[in-house]
């Protein structure tokens, strides 16, 4: 792309800034008073048992949470706020990517604002979630590597570049697993005839060692415990799983919500554009490789999956964003329309998050159990509740109770309030990262339980849980715009021959509501 004036340079630049800052107030805005949502409350509990790999992801999310929080669970606010700065930093990485790819100053800071303001990154990578360090190495991989492909094959330029490229992409293997799709992009790319001369050189062998000492702990990890997590995702949670127009729709459908009809065809036109250029010269090759390689398999696994997410298809996404910066396939009345369009649905995202007004307008219409954003209000007077009644229970009983939880969303919620002082149970049908940390038969023993639930499992703990009867029950209602959006509930159940003399006694605030329960919950399978 042919350099502009100074002036629009300028201006771009302070655009650029301008919106980054922006986005990174209201991060930190929701970050001052927000819980962890549902899937960050389980990696969070992954800081208090270091593993090579869980059910749902490589151990890398797990690492970082207990770096955040210095070996235990990190506060919601500490996590949030290293996302936040983090994913602010995202657009800087990404224009650097952007020259090492050749593109000039002005294509460059198009890529970061545009990395700034697409929906999928500015919202998407404020959660403490594995997508957040993979975006980051991700495109660090696609910097060293494009460093790499425009360099003399046999110059130490290209050996350090090519190494680095192949570390951090056996990291990108540790923050999710297709981060693999990533290395096979780089693997094909250096195998077609322009770059295939550099196989007689040792940057290419170096990169496949250093990427596969790195990933060597998971996959061991994995043999030696009958590959769980590849049998999580790929079996276990795949009941109903084929081809269908249902999860056609599904996809289309989230890449639209995700990443808005205006940036969604500006995408589908640079990528034609690289489709045009791809014979053109070794980066443009490259960075069509790195689009459909992890695109095909992708896109054929969210056809394929009925529990496949729109973000799924993220990572396919970052190539197209650098190659923008290198032409012209975008013009400027898309370009503005896009932005416009990506700042405004960040602006309704806090707004809906942040505030009543989704409950206020919508009001008879507003389904609170539906709303993911409750979770963020819900749990931090959920992590009071569940701290108050494990001192309750210590002081009347003077025995270490239990938490369970009928599901592993607040299972997860209940560990990242209490860390390590008190174990904590899942009442799960399916196998979850619970039963390995503290198994069903060794909580079934305990003598004192705290079964925690919120208004999306009303569940019978003593139909739950036979034998046991209730001996106190402790809610907390949280509101929005007026209205209750969640109550908590904490059920203490002890053996009933502990009580067998007299009925159990319900403490004053509150009795015992039962509710019938409705067929167990199935674990809802986080992204890839």
């Amino acid at each position: 792309m042919a350099e502009l004036d100074r002036p629009a340079l300028t201006r771009l630049l302070r655009w650029t800034l301008g919106a980054s800052l922006l986005v990174l107030v209201l991060r930190l805005h929701i970050a001052s008073w927000s819980g962890f949502g549902d899937a960050e409350a389980l990696y969070a509990s992954y800081a208090l048992y270091p593993q090579p790999a869980y059910l749902d992801h490589p151990g890398l999310i797990g690492q970082l949470a207990r770096w955040i929080g210095r070996g235990n669970v990190p506060t919601p606010a500490t996590a949030h706020v290293f996302t936040s700065v983090v994913a602010t930093l995202v657009p800087a990485l990404g224009l650097w990517v952007a020259r090492a790819c050749g593109a000039g100053w002005m294509g460059a800071l198009g890529t970061a604002l545009t990395l700034t303001l697409v929906p999928e990154l500015s919202i998407g990578l404020f959660a403490l979630s594995p997508d957040l360090p993979l975006a980051v190495l991700w495109l660090a991989t696609l910097g060293f590597a494009a460093v790499a492909v425009r360099a003399e094959p046999r110059s130490f330029r290209a050996l350090w570049s090519t190494l680095i490229a192949g570390a951090l992409v056996g990291v990108a293997c540790l923050a999710k697993v297709s981060g693999a799709l990533l290395g096979l992009a780089l693997l094909v790319a250096w195998l077609t005839p322009p770059l295939r001369r550099r196989w007689r050189t040792l940057a290419p062998w170096s990169a496949i060692g250093v990427a596969a000492v790195l990933v060597a702990p998971v996959v061991l990890w994995e043999a030696s415990q009958g590959y769980p997590m590849l049998q999580h995702r790929l079996v276990t949670t795949q009941a109903g799983a084929g081809i269908s127009l249902r999860n056609l729709g599904a996809l289309l459908g989230g890449q639209l919500a995700y990443v808005t009809p205006p940036f969604l065809y500006a995408a589908v036109l640079v990528l034609r554009d690289l489709w045009r250029r791809r014979r053109e010269d070794d980066v443009s090759r490259f960075l069509w490789l790195c689009t459909v390689v992890p695109a095909l398999p992708l896109v054929a696994l969210c056809l394929w999956s009925r529990v496949a997410e729109p973000h799924w298809l993220a990572p396919a996404y970052l190539p197209l964003c650098i190659h923008l910066a290198r032409g012209r396939a975008v013009g400027r009345k898309l370009a503005i329309g896009s932005l416009v369009t990506g700042a405004v649905v960040t602006l309704l995202a806090w707004t809906w998050v942040s505030t009543p007004l989704p409950v206020q307008l919508l009001a008879r219409h507003y389904r609170a159990r539906y709303d993911l954003a409750n979770d963020l209000h819900a749990w931090g007077p959920g992590r009071e509740l569940i701290r108050e009644a494990v001192t309750r229970a210590l002081a009347d009983t003077r025995q270490l109770p239990v938490v369970v939880g009928p599901h592993w969303i607040v299972c997860a919620q209940a560990q990242a309030a209490i860390g390590h002082t008190v174990p904590v149970g899942c009442n799960t049908p399916l196998r979850d990262d619970f039963d390995r940390w503290f198994p069903r038969h060794r909580w079934l023993d305990a003598p004192v339980l705290l079964y925690v639930q919120d208004t999306r499992f009303e569940l019978d703990p003593e139909r739950e849980l036979p034998h046991r009867r209730v001996t106190s029950i402790s809610r907390a209602a949280v509101r929005r715009g007026g209205q209750i959006v969640r109550t908590l509930r904490i059920t203490r159940l002890e053996r009933a021959s502990q009580h067998a003399a007299s009925p159990p006694g319900v403490s004053a605030d509150s009795g015992p509501d039962h509710a019938a329960p409705p067929p167990p919950a199935t674990r809802r399978p986080r992204c890839w």
